[in-house]
């Protein structure tokens, strides 16, 4: 909103009013044409690249150009609202800066800021690449609901930095809080006063620091999705998986609903098949369509749900549980949960059962870590999960997701999968050319019978392991220029 009224304000605090108006935006990639805010041009106009430092934005809102003739300030015409607690911050701790715009008609348009080391200024908090992690954070991040009052090489890279010390904490949340989920927030606030805190034991202040240092390390996306290629999407299942029509028509209806309303669906894909017949390489594709990172949860090795939600603050030893792991290795909180062999969830071992809290993460309604003790939005997780068997499954995990069956594949199409995938992905991998391992017609009748009762592919593909390397070494050791194997080959090396 814009706060230019200057009527009735005594002179001895006219600095103290804002100048500027804010504007919401959602831009990742900054430009002159969308920059992060103009600055007044009207004077002068400013170098490419120009150096200075911001004044205190809540007291006086300009921009001191170094200039060859000293030290000249441009008011702050308009700002994203994203970027309001950083340039307070900048002002307040004099930090020097150089910015890169461009002069146009309604003024000095800025697009990008960068840390600098002259004259004797404050070093950006605690540590190393402070201000590029946080535009990179702020950019990533929508426009908040409330406003409050590409020519460089060698520039750092946010996504190395991490949070971890108190002071880098709390300069995050000066300038960067808004970003954060409400409650997240407000969750941050009072562990930051029990880390400082000396009226509490150093083991507590200890867990609270490294709960800090977890959750504000994550980027706490919205829930909206960006448009995604079904083309695209077609040409990476068929690259993936041969067959399975059915299959890729449910995904590809998944990203048209995606497409439309920019949330992910309100239940996610539970696969159910014999072993070995591509559940979780259809996972892994749906991952890679949606752009998102991916973690699995192995069911048949997780028996307390401890392992899932973490354990108490009050325990010496205490962590974070398996999901907020996930959520940290992850770096955001949108991504796509593979959880395999569902069916073995329920495999609790006196001390409760796993499969209850899957039900938290599935509802999408938020899930609690005790160590963590917040609160944790699910609305960007996807969930994928994998069975051999849905009648283990309890009926409410399986009210949770869309069911896909996945078919066993046919003689005919294992034959395909093996000349046409199998085979050559595995002769690639060896360097070697197509023409130098070859079976006969019968040679292949004799493997497909040799697996005609085993499921999945798994067989195939260690088959085609065996059979290319003893091609490679009859070419190496007995020199010869290529192997084609019969029927009876076959059947003695797979013996």
């Amino acid at each position: 909103m814009p706060v230019f009224d200057f009527t009735n304000v005594p002179k001895d605090k006219a600095q103290a009013v804002c100048t500027y108006e804010t504007f919401r935006s959602s831009e990742g990639c900054p430009t002159a044409e969308k920059p992060l805010l103009l600055l007044d041009n009207r004077g002068r106009a400013w170098k490419h690249h120009s150096w200075g430092m911001f004044t205190n934005p809540g007291k006086r809102t300009s921009f001191e150009f170094q200039e060859e003739d000293g030290m000249v300030s441009a008011d702050i015409l308009r700002m994203d609202a994203r970027f309001v607690g950083l340039l307070r911050w900048l002002g307040e701790n004099h930090i020097n800066v150089r910015l890169s715009g461009e002069n146009r008609e309604d003024g000095y348009a800025v697009y990008k800021i960068r840390e600098i080391a002259f004259g004797g200024g404050t070093k950006l908090s605690a540590e190393d690449g402070f201000l590029q992690f946080m535009i990179e954070r702020l950019l990533a991040s929508s426009a908040p609901e409330e406003e409050t009052a590409d020519d460089e090489d060698g520039e750092e890279v946010g996504d190395s930095m991490k949070l971890t010390s108190l002071q880098s904490i709390t300069d995050f949340m000066n300038c960067a809080g808004q970003t954060l989920p409400d409650n997240i927030r407000l969750w941050a606030r009072r562990n930051l006063a029990v880390a400082r805190s000396h009226e509490v034991s150093p083991e507590e202040r200890r867990h609270a620091q490294r709960a800090l240092s977890i959750m504000m390390n994550v980027q706490w996306k919205s829930n909206y999705f960006e448009s995604i290629d079904p083309g695209e999407a077609r040409r990476i299942l068929d690259e993936e998986l041969y067959g399975m029509e059915r299959v890729k028509q449910r995904i590809i209806e998944t990203i048209i609903q995606i497409n439309r309303t920019h949330t992910l669906p309100a239940y996610g894909l539970l696969l159910v098949g014999p072993a070995g017949t591509g559940k979780s390489q259809i996972a892994y594709a749906v991952a890679r369509i949606l752009k998102l990172p991916w973690t699995t949860l192995d069911m048949s090795s997780i028996n307390d749900p401890e392992q899932l939600t973490g354990s108490s603050r009050i325990y010496a030893n205490a962590k974070p549980g398996i999901i907020m792991d996930a959520f940290s290795m992850a770096g955001e909180s949108n991504l796509v949960f593979i959880i395999n062999e569902l069916d073995k969830a329920a495999a609790g071992k006196g001390n409760g059962n796993p499969a209850d809290v899957l039900l938290t993460l599935l509802d999408n309604l938020g899930f609690t870590d005790n160590y963590i003790e917040c609160m944790i939005p699910t609305v960007g997780v996807y969930p994928i999960a994998t069975a051999n068997e849905k009648s283990q499954i309890s009926a409410p995990l399986m009210s949770r997701f869309a069911v896909i069956d996945i078919p066993d594949y046919t003689s005919e199409e294992k034959k395909i999968i093996f000349s046409g995938f199998a085979l050559p992905k595995v002769l690639r991998r060896m360097s070697m050319r197509e023409e130098e391992c070859k079976l006969t017609d019968e040679a292949l009748e004799t493997l497909i019978g040799r697996f005609a009762h085993t499921s999945g592919i798994r067989d195939l593909e260690q088959a085609a392991e065996h059979i290319a390397a003893n091609a490679l070494y009859q070419i190496e050791v007995d020199h010869v220029e290529r192997v084609v194997f019969d029927a009876a080959d076959v059947a003695a090396l797979l013996e």
